[in-house]
């Protein structure tokens, strides 16, 4: 369950830093959506970053993790910040030859491991490092994440934590509403602003 004060001052956070744009936009999938979210904006400030991996850790804590893992790049910010609120180590695994390999750090075998993520939409980066972290005989308690995003449609095998979950409306270019509206299509990345 969201707590609406945490939530509200995560997405006060989110709007202020760019992180969570309105309008009209062109995603990656060729669909169109009204919301785009970029959480690296958010956590380059490390106040909110701070904000983020608190509140994380208080919805992660009941798995008593050992440790803190995470897929390199999106959540090594929040990963560390998580660990750091928990007081337990921290490590990621990063892709090798396009598989996810953990190769700066020892095995964390027989030790709880919890996965953090910035966003999880499919899943698949979380679940690549839970599951290489399980094969080298850690136990893969549980995952978590700034914003979920998957409508409960990620690979993981478990429900992530997250401290917002969003269902931001998509539409084929061919039925999109705002289209309609005339409204001006972005695609993310393709304009800056100034931090």
């Amino acid at each position: 369950m969201e707590d609406p004060v945490m939530l509200a001052g995560l997405q006060e956070m989110m709007k202020e830093s760019g992180a969570h744009l309105e309008g009209h936009f062109l995603l990656t999938s060729g669909n169109h959506s009204s919301d785009y979210m970029q959480c690296a904006l958010l956590l380059r400030f490390p106040k909110y970053a701070a904000f983020a991996g608190g509140a994380l850790a208080e919805r992660i804590g009941k798995f008593s993790p050992d440790i803190i893992a995470s897929p390199a790049l999106g959540g090594l910010i929040i990963g560390h910040e998580v660990a750091r609120a928990l007081d337990v180590p921290f490590i990621f695994c990063e892709r090798q030859d396009g598989l996810m390999t953990l190769r700066r750090f020892p095995f964390p075998e027989g030790k709880r491991v919890v996965v953090i993520e910035d966003v999880v939409t499919t899943g698949v980066s979380s679940g690549e490092v839970g599951a290489v972290l399980a094969a080298g005989g850690a136990e893969w308690v549980g995952t978590g994440a700034v914003i979920d995003r998957s409508g409960g449609r990620s690979s993981l095998p478990h429900v992530p934590e997250s401290l917002w979950k969003v269902d931001f409306p998509l539409w084929r270019p061919e039925e999109c509403l705002l289209c309609a509206r005339g409204i001006p299509l972005v695609k993310p990345g393709s304009r800056t602003k100034k931090s």
